[in-house]
């Protein structure tokens, strides 16, 4: 019994040792706000549309995922580096790393060495990675693929206020 509970144990701290990183407080962003994006998820050959905008809410930032017909599938608001549930749906995970690697992406260069540690992320030519495992690599400032691995998700804006 007592080695059930150890395998649990490790596996759940596990879990919560991979999770991307989020810094205390929100970045500058490269684009001002609101934002929306369109993100195709691509997995195993199968992929799917989804629609992402990104608020800001005094210092927080609200995050809702949509499919292209308006259904929330996900909707998030992150305060002080911790995410909330925000409305009735359930907690994604998958949503809220997408999220975590976004606000990474999003950030300017400049605000990466204020916002996250160091040693967890590197800047390339083409891009930028961020530990534990997501790469981005960019066509343009709001246009860019993010991969994990196993998924991949091409981002592109679909509005954003001129600077």
């Amino acid at each position: 019994m007592i080695r059930i509970w150890l395998l649990g144990l490790c596996l759940l701290l596990g879990a919560c040792g991979a999770r991307t990183p989020v810094p205390s407080s929100v970045p500058e962003l490269s684009s001002r706000l609101p934002l929306t994006l369109l993100i195709q998820r691509q997995q195993a050959g199968e992929r799917q549309d989804w629609l992402l905008v990104l608020q800001a809410e005094g210092p927080s930032l609200r995050w809702s995922l949509l499919d292209p017909l308006g259904v929330p599938l996900a909707r998030q608001l992150l305060t002080a580096g911790e995410w909330q549930n925000d409305g009735l749906l359930p907690p994604k995970p998958e949503a809220r790393e997408l999220f975590a690697a976004l606000l990474f992406a999003l950030s300017t260069d400049a605000a990466l060495a204020q916002s996250y540690s160091p040693g967890s992320w590197q800047l390339s030519a083409d891009g930028r990675r961020l530990d534990p495992q997501w790469s981005i690599n960019y066509r343009a400032p709001l246009e860019f693929s993010l991969s994990d691995g196993a998924l991949r998700y091409q981002v592109r804006a679909l509005s954003a206020e001129k600077p």
